[in-house]
């Protein structure tokens, strides 16, 4: 999409990756059955969440033996596809007890940005169905986006920071769409204002380049190791079967 070429002009130093890769590699995690843990009495393990020192949101037991993270961005289409294919499935593995889920933003140009701001705001709680729902929205964003044409894509981008995120997310419908989902506009619009934030997403794609050398989206990390050409949940179930699931 031609309009979303412009990442000099999101006054953040951001490293683009690719959206999608490989499944050709064969490097395959092995480990011992694992034996399934209880979630606390009332509860589930999927809908038990804990934000980590670092601020990001996980799924499930928080000693669970098997951990898988995903770096994934709301505009890449190979992550919708995921999202949709897995979801439900992860959510089952991290009932067990066994696994614990992170998705992590690696957010890649401005309306990205500007979902990955949305997701956050209602917090922990809401963060997963919040994202998964993004995801069901891409393409009727990007038509959106694609309708601004260049220019008005320009002149949303030259404005002053703590106003361009929130005047993109309006454009491309996203603050319409979080409202339809719990968000108010008002939070919404705080969410999106907060530079801070953003500049700590666009700090954690360059912390991830540094430790991991990712090259696409999405990429996943299963107990800190990354594995290697795998974007599908055809080539990522095995490996986690093998870790123990």
């Amino acid at each position: 999409m031609k309009a979303l070429s412009g990442l000099a002009l999101i006054a953040l130093s951001l490293t683009l990756a690719s959206c999608g890769k490989s499944d050709s590699g064969n490097s395959q995690p092995t480990g011992e059955p694992i034996a399934a843990v209880a979630a606390p009495a009332g509860t589930s393990w999927s809908t038990t969440f804990n934000t980590t020192p670092e601020g990001q949101f996980v799924m499930g037991n928080p000693n669970a033996k098997v951990k898988l993270v995903e770096y994934g961005s709301y505009t890449c289409s190979h992550c919708r596809d995921f999202s949709a294919e897995a979801s439900e499935e992860i959510r089952q593995m991290v009932d067990t007890g066994k696994m614990s889920y992170e998705y992590r933003n690696y957010v890649r140009d401005p309306i990205d940005i500007s979902t990955a701001l949305l997701a956050r705001c209602g917090g922990k709680d809401i963060y997963y169905p919040l994202s998964e729902q993004f995801f069901t929205n891409q393409n009727a964003m990007f038509e959106k986006a694609q309708a601004l044409g260049d220019a008005r894509y320009q002149t949303l981008m030259s404005a002053p920071p703590a106003q361009r995120f929130g005047q993109l997310a309006a454009a491309v419908g996203l603050i319409d769409f979080a409202k339809q989902r719990g968000i108010s506009e008002d939070q919404a619009k705080q969410c999106l204002a907060d530079t801070a934030a953003a500049e700590k997403l666009a700090k954690g794609v360059e912390a991830a380049n540094q430790q991991y050398k990712i090259e696409g989206t999405p990429t996943f990390i299963l107990n800190g190791v990354m594995v290697e050409n795998t974007a599908a949940w055809s080539a990522l179930k095995p490996k986690l079967k093998q870790a123990g699931l």
